[in-house]
């Protein structure tokens, strides 16, 4: 077992429905790119996914801020076990805005997805540009090639590319349901 990450919006219930799950591996995320998403707490180096934002000249900040976004289960826990009731207020008033930095964001987010896959398509090694690390716990290699090959199942050995092109399917989905905030959820 290991931790997962998975697209939420404003709307999951009427964008997580059965026609959804009849087709869920077109919108899956991989492991791979929960790890990728993790980086920035575990390598010494500049994270791949910066090093990306840089090589693309493109600012990926947004999706980091996407992992900000508290679930319900965060919101109820944390207050739950809240020492007084001023710091129960000072979670209420945290979460609050977290939320609002996000609201709304979906275009944005799906205008950035499109920025990077269009940018990396072009470029035929981007595995050979990225730092190596004696901590590959993703697989980098096989994870950053072929980009515009489709490698894995939806999610099993996902790569980069099949990751991005899953997440953008997601947000246009998404977006034909009238969503309007897009998040990521750790579980």
């Amino acid at each position: 077992m290991g931790l997962d990450i998975s697209l939420r919006v404003n709307n999951d219930s009427e964008v997580i429905t059965p026609e959804y799950f009849e087709n869920d591996k077109l919108y899956s995320l991989s492991r791979e790119f929960c790890n990728l998403m993790c980086r920035p707490g575990v390598v010494e180096h500049t994270p791949e996914f910066d090093q990306i934002g840089v090589i693309t000249n493109i600012d990926i900040s947004h999706l980091y801020k996407m992992t900000e976004y508290p679930s319900e289960e965060e919101e109820i826990d944390m207050i739950e076990f809240a020492e007084n009731e001023e710091e129960k207020e000072r979670l209420k008033a945290d979460f609050k805005k977290r939320k609002q930095d996000l609201n709304g964001n979906i275009n944005q987010v799906k205008i950035l997805v499109e920025k990077l896959i269009n940018s990396l398509e072009k470029i035929d090694n981007l595995y050979e540009r990225l730092i190596k690390t004696d901590f590959d716990s993703m697989n980098s290699e096989y994870y950053f090639s072929d980009f515009n090959k489709d490698k894995g199942e939806g999610y099993i050995r996902n790569n980069f590319g099949q990751d991005l092109r899953n997440f953008k399917r997601f947000i246009d989905y998404a977006i034909d349901r009238n969503s309007e905030t897009i998040w990521f959820e750790y579980g």
